[in-house]
């Protein structure tokens, strides 16, 4: 599996553009596939230079339904025909920011993916989880366990004409399989990373093997006493788990480097550009079979050692 990450907000590979946004290239055994598609056409610029050839994708997947994840859509679009693009039916919904009172300026900020993208003839609409294939699917969050990241506050829904909180029934996560293991996929985890875990757990039964998503902690100011005590905290739940984490975008270096304190090696960032390389490992069910296996040969070496002791005590005895 190969694993690229065509844009995100810091530089990495020399002569890519760094930009506030992300997308993934995705080789799996039958696919090329992009998740998300960045906030323009710079992602599409970037590809080039890393010698990705984007005519050979044949799918795309849409994280949730804002700007710096869509922008490149309608580009991509025309150059490549045949890829589906898979989103949820309702990414396509009216999302804003609001950046508060702004003299001269509007309070609520259009964030959302432009409406040209839905009407796509390769756009495939979803409602909820979704089989692509043996190797892709996308499962979608019921009611959150936990609060979401505190960052989501200001991000908003209009209906009519109230800006409502967002709940991020829009958003998306995508599960790569590999053999038996397996890569879960996030664009920014509005809904919060541990209750995305916890969905994939209820929904597949194991913990995945690798995470690739951004975490949404980023701050444009200083972070209050609380919102440091939810990081300190999130990175301790992550850390518990047998899974390697690769994060970007919108976690922000300030709360990355406070989690990889705390996690070590378990959590990499990966910039603009870079190659995410998967060293094997054994997955959830080969550590399991393993163990399995280990005690299965120690309690078989054991019956027979005691057969053993039994007939010699048996023989000693006559």
């Amino acid at each position: 599996m190969r694993i690229v990450n065509l844009i995100e907000n810091t530089e990495g590979v020399r002569g890519c553009t760094a930009a506030h946004g992300l997308s993934f290239y995705i080789e799996t055994g039958k696919h090329k596939l992009l998740v998300d598609l960045g906030p323009s056409e710079e992602t599409l610029e970037n590809a080039k230079k890393l010698g990705i050839d984007l005519d050979a994708v044949d799918m795309v997947i849409l994280s949730h339904g804002h700007y710096d994840h869509s922008g490149g859509i309608l580009s991509f679009a025309q150059m490549n025909q045949h890829a589906y693009i898979y989103m949820q039916r309702l990414a396509a919904g009216n999302y804003y920011s609001d950046d508060g009172e702004r003299e001269g300026q509007d309070r609520y900020r259009y964030i959302g993916i432009d409406k040209e993208i839905a009407g796509l003839p390769q756009v495939k609409l979803l409602d909820g989880d979704q089989v692509i294939d043996e190797e892709i699917s996308v499962f979608v969050m019921d009611e959150p366990a936990i609060k979401r990241p505190f960052s989501n506050s200001r991000l908003k829904e209009k209906v009519d004409d109230s800006y409502i909180q967002d709940e991020f029934r829009h958003e998306q996560y995508v599960v790569v399989t590999e053999g038996n293991r397996k890569i879960l996929i996030s664009g920014c985890a509005h809904n919060g990373i541990l209750n995305i875990l916890g969905e994939y757990e209820r929904k597949y039964g194991f913990q995945p093997d690798a995470v690739i998503s951004g975490f949404h902690l980023m701050k444009k100011s200083g972070y209050t006493d609380d919102e440091i005590t939810e990081i300190i905290d999130t990175a301790k739940r992550l850390k518990e788990y047998r899974t390697t984490f690769y994060t970007c975008h919108c976690t922000g270096v300030k709360a990355y480097e406070s989690m990889r304190c705390i996690m070590g090696n378990q959590l990499r960032y990966v910039h603009s550009g870079e190659e995410i390389r998967l060293k094997y490992q054994k997955s959830v069910q080969e550590e399991r079979r393993g163990q399995f296996m280990k005690w299965h040969k120690f309690f078989a070496w054991a019956t027979v050692i005691c057969f053993i002791i039994t007939m010699m005590t048996g023989y000693e005895k006559k």
